[in-house]
């Protein structure tokens, strides 16, 4: 009997040991991650077309209030309301958004680079502080100039992982 408790209590400390560790290399990969991770503002539906919520918690929106309809996945020439698109970051999508700066070339590579996947949203969005911003749920990275490679790291790390799983 008293073997037996020495065997479960060293099989608990192995297995809490290594539930450790394994934390631990989580909690430190997440610094191998591209981009700007954000807290969590939740998903509350709001009215469709309302504007009034909490502030969000970073620029573009990353989570938060937002409207109970999506938008359509695809590219667009006029900005979208962020109370919309950050329901399609909460169904794994990403968004691409860039400012007035961004020159009419950059965006069109933009909506090339974009192409390759059907989870995104392209549109101008001139409160960006970056002239390219990729949005993703919980996540941002600024760019101040096309760079496909660590875009596609971006996408690569975020896409279609959003909270709620809709294809």
């Amino acid at each position: 009997m008293k073997k037996t408790i020495i065997v479960i209590v060293i099989v608990i400390v192995i297995f809490l040991g290594l539930g450790f560790w394994l934390f631990q290399q989580d909690s430190s990969n997440t610094a191998n991650f591209p981009g700007q991770a954000f807290e969590n503002q939740g998903g509350e539906h709001i009215p469709q077309g309302s504007k009034e919520h909490a502030p969000y918690n970073s620029n573009p929106p990353t989570s938060g209030p937002h409207w109970p309809q999506e938008a359509n996945w695809g590219i667009y020439s006029l900005p979208l309301s962020d109370e919309q698109v950050v329901h399609n970051l909460e169904h794994g999508g990403v968004w691409i958004s860039y400012n007035s700066e961004t020159d009419p070339q950059t965006a069109a590579k933009l909506e090339d680079f974009a192409k390759r996947y059907r989870k995104i949203i392209v549109a101008p969005r001139f409160e960006n502080d970056a002239k390219i911003v990729f949005a993703s749920w919980q996540h941002l990275q600024k760019f101040d100039q096309f760079d496909e490679a660590n875009m596609v790291k971006f996408i690569e790390a975020y896409y279609n992982k959003g909270p709620e799983k809709v294809d």
